[in-house]
């Protein structure tokens, strides 16, 4: 028996049909977020000055040989912000990455084997969702202690849930899909259903959410390191750096306010990026 492919409207757009569809304001965005991801990979070679060591006099205000100044021990403040941006962007990725395919599985794999399955799996979503996610992040990080690996952690548990809940109920519109039913009828089911009748059109939901969701997973890590609960000093997390330098705001304002300035800037430019990308495939 032939079973049908996915229906247009449930292929994977091509990229270059997704950038064509997007504005020129979205646009700038996807190129500010490539530009963050080179930079997060090679912040150790694009740092002009070692970001642990004391390099010139403390407080010197921008200047052209250091670009945004120097901190409270002499270190130049753009080689911590660079070396910054890749604590804060590539750890965020990996969360919502880690994030998507653990919510991703439990919110359709349970469906494809059983109803019970389906039903205790739900449960278990529900109760993650109906607890409060800050007080959660802040109970976990006090008994493992601070850092970004636990910080990782205890954003993560918080985090799943959503996407388990978006994976189901985009399973519960898949399966009514003519390809599905017919795929069911001869004979398919299993893991051969899901990775090439459902999963495909499952996808682009998917990528939208975690798309639109770095900026709060950014502004959350960035949250927990200016409280404190980030890595430990002299780690150049911007959130934390931000904190450290508030009390010279008045006098010294380049060391709170740049910092803070970039974390705005990387949200703005993954907020931009998922919001193409959200019209890009909603048009398709």
């Amino acid at each position: 028996m032939n079973v049908p492919e996915l229906l247009p409207e449930e292929r994977l757009v091509r990229w270059p049909v997704i950038l064509g569809r997007i504005g020129w304001i979205d646009r700038i965005g996807v190129f500010g977020a490539i530009i963050i991801t080179i930079i997060a990979l090679f912040a150790t070679w694009l740092t002009p000055f070692n970001p642990q060591l004391r390099v010139a006099a403390a407080y010197l205000p921008p200047s052209w040989e250091h670009w945004f100044g120097t901190d409270e021990i002499g270190r130049d403040l753009f080689s911590r912000i660079v070396l910054g941006i890749q604590y804060t962007w590539l750890p965020a990725i990996v969360l919502i990455l880690v994030s998507l395919i653990v919510g991703g599985c439990i919110g359709m794999v349970p469906g494809l084997v059983s109803r019970r399955l389906d039903i205790l799996a739900q449960w278990l979503v529900d109760f993650f969702l109906v607890l409060p996610s800050t007080l959660v992040a802040l109970a976990v990080i006090a008994t493992l202690g601070a850092g970004l690996t636990n910080t990782m952690i205890a954003i993560g548990i918080a985090w799943w849930p959503w996407y388990a809940r978006i994976s189901r109920d985009e399973l519960r519109r898949l399966n009514a899909r003519p390809h599905v039913e017919a795929a069911r009828i001869a004979g398919i089911g299993g893991p051969r259903l899901l990775l090439r009748y459902i999963l495909p059109g499952a996808i682009p939901a998917l990528l939208v959410a975690a798309t639109l969701d770095v900026a709060n997973v950014i502004m959350t890590m960035s949250l927990m390191s200016f409280i404190g609960l980030g890595q430990p000093a002299p780690a150049p997390e911007l959130g934390a750096m931000t904190s450290r330098a508030l009390d010279s705001l008045s006098v010294y304002w380049w060391l709170p306010m740049l910092p803070a300035a970039v974390i705005f800037l990387i949200c703005l430019f993954a907020s931009l990026a998922g919001d193409g990308l959200r019209t890009a495939l909603r048009g398709a």
